[in-house]
């Protein structure tokens, strides 16, 4: 699965293999904080934050916040306008993040395509620590 792995580094227990939260990890947007020893991860309709740091199962510190564009809202126009195009719902139609900068000490901006209509917003990601 993972070629570059070796098992000498798998075995020295120093480092996790980290795959997504269904197995899938289609990454489109990658953004190291060194401040927070936090990685944030963006990809189709999700965005994973990791926490940095000796791995264990105790330790091990995953946050995942859903970007995806829902039926409900002002999002479901954007969703069902994309899909009235012939557009492909659960490929062409989704919310591919495609920035993630850090704007002020507690809050990263997002960038994401947004079902052919581009959108941006500022995430609270916290104060160092939290």
């Amino acid at each position: 699965m993972f070629p570059f792995l070796s098992a000498d580094l798998l075995s020295t227990n120093r480092s996790s293999i980290f795959s997504g939260h269904h197995g899938q990890l289609s990454l489109t947007a990658v953004f190291l904080d060194e401040y927070r020893d936090r990685l944030f991860l963006g990809g189709k309709d999700i965005l994973y934050s990791l926490l940095l740091g000796p791995t264990s199962s105790e330790s091990k510190e995953e946050e995942r916040k859903t970007l995806g564009l829902s039926p409900e809202g002002n999002s479901g126009s954007i969703l069902e306008e994309c899909i009235q195009t012939g557009k492909e719902p659960q490929t062409e139609c989704a919310n591919f993040v495609r920035l993630l900068q850090p704007y002020n000490r507690t809050h990263l901006l997002t960038c994401g395509t947004g079902a052919f209509q581009p959108m941006c917003a500022f995430i609270n990601v916290g104060h160092r620590g939290e």
